[in-house]
């Protein structure tokens, strides 16, 4: 009875909230406005206010003539007044939490969140499970234990300022409700190595009614094969009500196939666009493409066509569009400005819009990782989807793969290089990497111009062997967690690592 009672409050309580939520996805242009104008308005005598004459902005043009698009090596000097135990430097007092991430350019970056910024984070979860639950009229998972691979909930402080991964600080916000079922307990959740970490979730949950996973796919497979390999069961053999997947960081579809294939059989899926800058979308139809752009949470958006983002010096120099300038089906430099003191920050993603009303979009790429060594500019999105287009002619389970551009082959013309690591090959890899070819020729125009043109060659396949892509994490420091492995490169950095471990 007890169960039947939360399975029903839940769907009531679903309900409403997606009845309510359509008062933002039919206003979103003019909340995109109010948001501005309010985090302006909030933070206008903070050293950045006074420095930018926040009090003198009243458009959104002056709000783009006073304040440039930065990155974190620009705002790194506020960042260190702010470690130095400093107040109202980007937003009034002082951030509620650092998120500590690992650069690639930069080193360590302390991401701020603010006391009023962390509630979204929070909210943007709850409402992505409430859309789920009200559209499939399924609470069924409420009822079981659920698990979020994260990263460790141990936080530091720099001069009062709670610091850690933004998982570990999400774990400390989790509701109550869900506390009780939640795995794996405080001391695995502690543990730093991602490997041993792995091993020990896996002996706790391995017999437990597990009805909710969530993680970025490449650590949910890692975990399921652990899983397997213990057990040897399928996961929904092992977990029978598993009920939902919730998946983030990166483009589900790649991972798709494999997924499955380590289930058993298609599970539920939110997918969701979380960062610690901030949580954007996430999937609320689940008969439709793009994810649910968050336009009433504390976050004012601004897009770069990606073909205008950047100078020789990499620095952005494009006019900056807003919500109602945007197109659909074109990839835009994602720029941010939030209640935690970002301003006009360039995140790194790019996103397309799949539709405008209500505005959903898809996470195309990162604006730094391409390949363009010719002049093609490849982006993520191409490869992902040329690559889901040619598993479903030549079927294969995809475990990981890598773009990088080989510019001086010792025979031949230059070409671009795809390591691949699959779990299952295609019967016939050459007719595979025709058609692979064949597909992103149809999908950048560039790169179709320079193979009719004789100046690159088809594409080739590395094959690699089991665990190439983990072992090159775990030789960089980055296995496990929120790191993911860029599917493109515009050097041969990656490449020339996972060389050693061609078949």
């Amino acid at each position: 009875m007890v169960n039947f009672i939360k399975k029903k409050v839940a769907l009531i309580w679903a309900n409403r909230h997606v009845q309510s939520a359509e008062t933002f996805k039919n206003n979103a242009v003019q909340d995109q406005t109010a948001v501005l104008f309010s985090l302006v308005k909030e933070a206008e005598n903070t050293v950045f206010g006074k420095e930018k004459k926040f009090a003198e902005i009243s458009t959104v043009e002056d709000f783009q003539q006073r304040v440039p698009v930065a990155d974190y090596e620009d705002i790194r000097p506020f960042i260190e007044r702010i470690k130095a135990g400093e107040a109202d430097i980007l937003w009034p007092g002082k951030p509620e939490y650092f998120a500590k991430t690992s650069g690639t350019t930069s080193g360590s970056k302390y991401i701020p969140i603010s006391k009023e910024g962390m509630p979204f984070q929070i909210a943007a979860a709850q409402s992505a499970l409430l859309h789920y639950i009200s559209r499939k009229k399924n609470a069924d998972f409420v009822n079981g234990k659920m698990i979020f691979l994260q990263g460790s909930p141990e936080l530091e402080e720099i001069n009062g300022i709670k610091t850690g991964r933004l998982s570990g600080i999400v774990a400390h916000h989790i509701p109550k409700y869900l506390q009780k079922n939640r795995l794996p307990c405080l001391k695995t959740n502690l543990i730093e190595d991602w490997e041993t970490k792995v091993d020990e979730i896996v002996k706790e949950t391995e017999k437990e009614n597990m009805t909710l996973i969530s993680g970025i796919p490449p650590w949910l497979i890692m975990y399921f094969e652990k899983l397997i390999e213990r057990n040897g069961k399928k996961i929904t053999e092992l977990f029978p009500n598993l009920q939902l997947l919730i998946t983030g960081g990166v483009n589900y579809e790649p991972y798709r196939e494999k997924m499955t294939e380590l289930l058993g059989k298609e599970v539920d899926t939110i997918q969701t666009f979380p960062a610690s800058e901030g949580f954007f979308a996430f999937q609320d139809d689940f008969e439709k493409e793009g994810l649910l752009l968050l336009t009433n949470h504390g976050i004012f958006y601004e897009f770069i066509p990606l073909e205008n983002y950047g100078k020789p010096d990499g620095k952005p120099d494009a006019k900056r569009l807003t919500l109602k300038e945007i197109e659909l089906h074109k990839d835009y430099a994602l720029i941010l400005t939030t209640n935690s003191g970002l301003w006009a920050y360039s995140i790194g993603d790019v996103v397309r819009f799949i539709s405008k009303n209500p505005y959903r979009i898809a996470v195309s790429g990162r604006t730094k990782h391409f390949t363009s060594a010719f002049g093609e500019h490849v982006i993520a999105f191409e490869v992902e989807e040329a690559m889901k287009a040619t598993v479903e002619k030549y079927p294969a389970q995809i475990t990981e793969f890598h773009l990088a551009p080989q510019v001086n082959p010792e025979q031949n013309l230059p070409y671009h290089e795809w390591f691949i690591e699959f779990e299952k090959e295609p019967e016939d890899i050459e007719a595979f990497r025709k058609n692979l070819d064949g597909e992103m020729r149809k999908r950048n125009t560039y790169y179709e111009d320079l193979i009719s043109g004789s100046i690159l060659q088809p594409l080739i396949i590395t094959r690699l062997k089991r665990n190439a892509f983990q072992e090159y994490a775990r030789s960089e420091g980055k296995l496990g967690g929120q790191n993911k492995i860029p599917r493109l490169a515009n050097d041969r950095k990656i490449g020339n690592y996972l060389e050693k471990f061609k078949i």
